[in-house]
């Protein structure tokens, strides 16, 4: 089965930067579509960010467009989640998930999921 794990989280003041990454193991071919959720204290986890590993579709929620990028390493079989002009509301726990279908943007689409990197954005 399909192994993630995150990297990258981190303590960060607003309007910085983070890149998390996502390593993934195992028959990654059977998971064409990748994918960042977070969750933050009290709240459901939420979609963010999701990539086929041909890179042909892409999608973003809308609260991260234009300040979040999602890209990937197809030899190294890793995703990363570029992170701008982070917002306190951004914290959160993030989560690596991989999906067998195309198009995936809901968290019951996703069958493989990492540990969770922990993202902090202090005012």
């Amino acid at each position: 089965q399909v192994q993630l794990v995150e990297s990258g989280g981190g303590l960060v003041q607003a309007g910085g930067s983070l890149r998390l990454s996502c390593t993934a193991s195992g028959p990654t071919y059977s998971m064409p579509v990748m994918g960042w959720f977070r969750r933050a204290p009290g709240k459901e986890r939420e979609f963010v960010a999701a990539i086929n590993w041909s890179g042909s579709s892409i999608y973003y929620a809308d609260s991260v467009k234009g300040r979040f990028t999602i890209s990937k390493h197809n030899a190294a079989n890793m995703v990363y989640l570029q992170m701008n002009s982070l917002k306190p509301e951004d914290t959160a726990v993030y989560y690596c998930a991989a999906s067998p279908f195309q198009g995936a943007t809901r968290s019951g689409s996703f069958g493989a999921w990492g540990q969770g990197t922990q993202v902090t954005v202090s005012s």
